[in-house]
């Protein structure tokens, strides 16, 4: 073999090195970035099933320890993840309250409002006849005039989460099948074309462990850098997605950032290795008379 020929075959394997890194770089992207998404999803989920508020209006001039009475019958429930006392003069002088009832308290002299106190309580769909009932105690409490709260709203969110959570489950599985469909088939694309370089050292006496320990060492190398290109692509991708929604920053999501990262890197590591690990031993086991035949 000639230096031109030597060369050509050098940068055939490196194009093959990085075209392969290159692939599975956009497979674990593509997977993390559908990971973070449905994680985002559900935590947004299950904060909103725990912010539904519910407003318990009290009787007009009810003394102070009435209402503390209240308040402790109500935080007995175990829906009940915050208890917030409103009082009817803070409500009148509330800019957004007034914003939308100006002709209504425009010339009033006597505050017609009550006192209240705003309920935060988890509404999960498993919870639907808890809550419901709930509601219900809440009216017979002694000192409580009325409650209201977003049954629609709650109605809403409880049947799209119990039905979404199935199908994004079943999404995810499905994604995570098809990925490392994708990996597996990469890789052993990358192997298949040394297999006559793995039969040759087999015949000239090359012990299976020699010969699959670069292998090893190169799918270790290869998944570090796939997982590497794979977090800088997320994380230049959510930088971008934050500039233009300053709201979508917050210190949970970059928590989750920082985590799909650390897990592009180690599914990288893990995947190509194990898959590495499969195609080398296969082709290592395969008679040299067959070698052809793949």
């Amino acid at each position: 073999m000639n230096a031109n020929e030597n060369k050509r075959l050098k940068r055939k394997v490196r194009n093959s090195y990085i075209i392969s890194t290159v692939s599975i770089a956009l497979v674990l992207f593509l997977l993390g970035a559908v990971g973070f998404i449905m994680a985002a999803t559900v935590r947004s989920a299950h904060e909103l099933q725990n912010n539904v508020t519910l407003i318990v209006e009290l009787e007009d001039a009810m003394a102070t320890d009435d209402r503390e009475a209240v308040k402790e019958r109500i935080m007995e429930n175990p829906l009940v993840t915050e208890v917030v006392f409103s009082s009817k003069e803070e409500k009148l002088n509330d800019r957004e309250f007034r914003r939308f009832f100006t002709a209504e308290f425009e010339d009033v002299v006597d505050n017609p409002l009550l006192d209240s106190y705003d309920v935060r309580v988890s509404a999960r769909p498993e919870q639907k006849e808890e809550l419901k009932q709930f509601i219900d105690d809440l009216t017979l409490i002694d000192g409580v005039e009325f409650v209201s709260y977003p049954a629609a709203l709650i109605e809403t969110m409880q049947n799209v989460i119990s039905k979404a959570r199935p199908l994004l489950a079943i999404f995810a599985l499905v994604l995570a099948v098809i990925s490392l469909i994708l990996l597996n088939n990469t890789i052993r694309l990358a192997i298949f074309s040394k297999r006559y370089i793995i039969n040759t050292m087999k015949l000239v006496g090359a012990t299976k462990w020699f010969i699959m320990r670069p292998f090893i060492v190169s799918s270790i190398n290869q998944g570090l850098a796939a997982g590497a290109i794979a977090a800088v692509l997320f994380t230049a991708a959510f930088w971008g997605v934050s500039r233009s929604l300053p709201e979508f920053l917050s210190p949970e999501r970059l928590r989750m950032v920082a985590i799909t990262a650390a897990a592009m890197l180690t599914l990288g590591v893990t995947v190509s290795l194990l898959f590495t690990l499969a195609a080398v031993n296969k082709f290592v086991n395969i008679k040299s008379n067959k070698i052809h035949l793949y």
